[in-house]
């Protein structure tokens, strides 16, 4: 059993949704870094999601770009990152940790190679922000040869046949995107029960919506459309570098996972 398949069925037998944090790895330096990854867990935070600071990362709003360029003026590389992956790993054995990331990035180590490197410091899962589920195939085969769950975006206009690719590709859970556009804190943002459904239909890893959520309503609201679980990035990532009590802040956000109506959830295949 994966990490990620064991926490989703601890919190459906809890009646909760999970929550996943996430934060970009070297952001301001390692030291804080690392410190900034473990008030995640003592948040609550049932996984975790982490970006390699990249230069041109297409699909982030400025909150998460700025985090990026700070780590990169910091002298934060690759390795540095992997670094902080494997202490993480050894602190926390059993929280799901997966990496967010662009194409250019990985292929500038090599593929194989960056999955590997990935796969010994502890990630689970790799979800390439910039890579279609049309050009997927090469990618989620080398990481499943490499014990990573490759994770795919789906969105309300992703059409049904893209998303059987996606059941047929994706490991571990299916990121759903709440809106279009890049990441960040936002008031809007729809969270589409009939997405969930086709997701849920086509036997896809677990729905976990994404992109923009910062409010506890808005986990509710996610949870209530039938998602397994949400991840915050932006408003997490803005916490930290204000100086804020970011584990508090992933406690409010963890504690609306709890108010999950399970009479409203769909049952989705791990």
């Amino acid at each position: 059993m994966t990490r990620y398949q064991a926490m989703f069925e601890r919190l459906d037998a809890a009646g909760e949704g999970a929550f996943g944090g996430f934060l970009m790895l070297g952001d301001p330096d390692l030291e804080t870094s690392a410190h900034l990854l473990d008030q995640l867990v003592a948040g609550g935070a049932d996984m975790v999601e982490v970006g390699i600071p990249f230069s041109d990362p297409v699909a982030d709003g400025p909150v998460i770009q700025a985090a990026a360029n700070r780590a990169l003026g910091a002298g934060v590389r690759t390795v540095d990152c992997f670094g902080l992956i494997a202490a993480f790993r050894l602190r926390h054995p059993d929280i799901p940790i997966g990496i967010l990331t662009y194409a250019n990035l990985a292929m500038a180590r090599g593929r194989t190679a960056f999955l590997a490197d990935a796969a010994a410091a502890g990630a689970d899962s790799l979800l390439v922000a910039d890579v279609p589920a049309r050009e997927a195939v090469p990618w989620a085969a080398d990481a499943i040869a490499a014990g990573i769950a490759p994770v795919l975006i789906a969105a309300a206009n992703t059409p049904a046949a893209t998303v059987k690719t996606i059941a047929a590709l994706g490991k571990g859970y299916t990121y759903c995107v709440s809106r279009t556009g890049t990441t960040g804190a936002h008031a809007g943002g729809e969270f589409d029960r009939a997405l969930i459904e086709l997701i849920v239909a086509a036997r896809a890893p677990p729905p976990v919506f994404g992109f923009g959520i910062s409010q506890p309503k808005q986990v509710s609201a996610a949870l209530a459309a039938g998602a397994k679980g949400v991840i915050a990035g932006s408003a997490l990532v803005d916490c930290a570098a204000r100086g804020g009590d970011l584990e508090c802040l992933v406690r409010s956000l963890k504690s609306a996972t709890r108010e999950r109506v399970r009479a409203g959830s769909i049952e989705s295949s791990p």
